[in-house]
């Protein structure tokens, strides 16, 4: 069941990886709509079983190149993210009480919390690059200067994708010379 959006996930993640210099350990946030993959409006038809599966695929993908993951709750928990305590430690974040429910947080995040080894929830990242699964506006989980990464193929099922990654800010004017290595 969902082999298709399993492998359009899949897709993703590999296209993503692809246009993107990450490093071992860096963050990685995911919004995702299941609702949206199925053709329904946002938070109108969360699908646990679809979730879970597109979670386990990504998820295995990302973290099987060393990246962390997070991700996002849906709005009923305030954008909170769900990340392994491991990697809230390691980025100091606070961790907040709540555990995501299909309706309350998403069937995405719940697979997450399902499926994590010692998941906790935080209220804020700083994510290094992010995908967005039906425009779940993850942007605010990113650092500051997010750049847009076009992918070939930007949809699982019925759901518009959106990547990103980020770069450091520059800083100075005219007369500041930067390095290129960072961008």
């Amino acid at each position: 069941m969902y082999s298709e959006e399993i492998s359009d996930a899949k897709r993703v993640v590999a296209e993503f990886l692809e246009q993107i210099e990450l490093k071992r350990g860096d963050l990685v946030v995911i919004g995702c709509s299941t609702s949206e993959i199925v053709a329904h409006g946002i938070g109108s038809y969360s699908n646990a079983e679809l979730g879970e599966a597109i979670f386990i695929a990504m998820y295995e993908e990302l973290t099987k190149v060393g990246l962390s993951v997070a991700t996002q709750c849906c709005e009923h928990l305030n954008r909170a993210l769900i990340m392994t305590m491991e990697d809230a430690e390691r980025f100091g974040y606070e961790i907040v009480n709540v555990i995501p429910q299909p309706k309350a947080g998403g069937s995405f995040s719940t697979a997450a919390w399902k499926h994590m080894k010692n998941p906790v929830a935080v209220e804020h990242v700083q994510a290094h690059a992010g995908i967005d699964i039906g425009d779940t506006l993850i942007g605010m989980h990113l650092k500051s200067v997010a750049v847009p990464v076009r992918i070939a193929h930007p949809v699982i099922g019925a759901a518009h994708i959106v990547c990103a990654r980020t770069r450091p800010k520059y800083v100075g004017g005219g007369r500041a010379c930067y390095n290129e290595d960072l961008e």
